[in-house]
């Protein structure tokens, strides 16, 4: 039995995006909901699409993801991600490109844990001599 579908993990912060594509015509739904209704931005809604646009493969696909964890911009971030491995995972020509366009690259930019005697990760109280 061949998979109706193609799969990606997608990565940005502390967001994870499981995303699903199948043949389609191009909607994108989000945690069951329309894409719109999920990132109301505009600039995040053109994040997500990029992978599409760069791959020239606009409304080929449906997009099913799951996403949780993480702010609005890394939710719209992890989303992009998954949809970039589910595409090179569909058709392998495609790596180049989204490699050379680091879609394909993980952001591991994390927050910095709070560290003792520190007031942020790195900022120490200021320094009294007497």
């Amino acid at each position: 039995m061949e998979q109706s579908y193609f799969y990606g993990t997608g990565k940005r912060k502390t967001a994870i995006a499981a995303v699903r594509l199948y043949p389609g015509n191009g909607q994108v739904t989000i945690n069951g909901k329309a894409v719109a209704e999920v990132f109301p931005r505009l600039a995040l809604q053109v994040a997500i699409q990029q992978p599409f646009t760069v791959t020239e493969t606009q409304g080929k696909f449906n997009v099913v993801a799951k996403v949780q964890g993480g702010g609005v911009s890394a939710q719209a971030d992890a989303v992009a991600h998954g949809i970039a491995r589910a595409l090179v995972q569909s058709s392998e020509e495609l790596r180049p490109l989204l490699r050379r366009t680091t879609l394909l690259t993980r952001d591991a930019r994390i927050k910095e844990r709070k560290k003792y005697g520190l007031k942020r990760a790195r900022k120490a109280p200021q320094y009294t001599k007497r």
